[in-house]
């Protein structure tokens, strides 16, 4: 026979029985503990979700309704131009901010005035650059038609108050 005996160093990581106890034992145990802390983690009842909270106002919000129904009269007596311009437009249009034209700004105006009052109208309900849409707020289209004629015509035009349509 022949002698090709190999000898080679197999060695690992275990050397003696004391770590081959220790290393079966942490196998065994660690997995236990962190199953435990998982557990212990999911069931706790102090851990609400992160920006939420338990407070009836709180849960009261969340679950809010998306839209609401606003009900209002329709045979109720509509504002003046004046009236809607005091309450809706003159935050901006009186000061100018956010680019605003002022009120009786005849320069200012004199563009927008060219393009007529159908122009002027659709802007003033859906909005335009900074200002936002007045339609659907807190006034009847027709009242803000008639704060949009207030105003141009102190800017010198001569737009008649828009009526409200018949019915027929």
């Amino acid at each position: 026979m022949s002698d090709n005996h190999h000898e080679e160093d197999h060695t690992g990581p275990v050397k003696t029985p004391k770590q081959f106890l220790m290393m079966v034992g942490y196998s065994f145990v660690l997995p236990i503990f962190i199953i435990i802390g998982l557990v212990y983690f999911v069931t706790t009842d102090n851990m609400p979700q992160a920006g939420s909270s338990t407070s009836p106002e709180a849960i009261a919000t969340r679950i809010q309704k998306v839209g609401s129904v606003e009900i209002r009269d329709a045979n109720r007596e509509l504002k003046a131009g004046v009236e809607v311009f005091k309450a809706q437009c003159a935050a901006c249009h009186v000061s100018g901010a956010a680019g605003a034209p002022k009120v009786g700004d005849k320069a200012a105006w004199a563009p927008r005035l060219g393009k007529g009052y159908d122009a002027l109208l659709t802007s003033a309900l859906k909005g335009k650059g900074a200002m936002g849409a007045q339609g659907g707020g807190d006034f009847d289209d027709l009242e803000i038609g008639r704060a949009v004629v207030y105003m141009a015509n102190e800017a010198g035009a001569k737009f008649t108050d828009p009526k409200k349509a018949e019915a027929k």
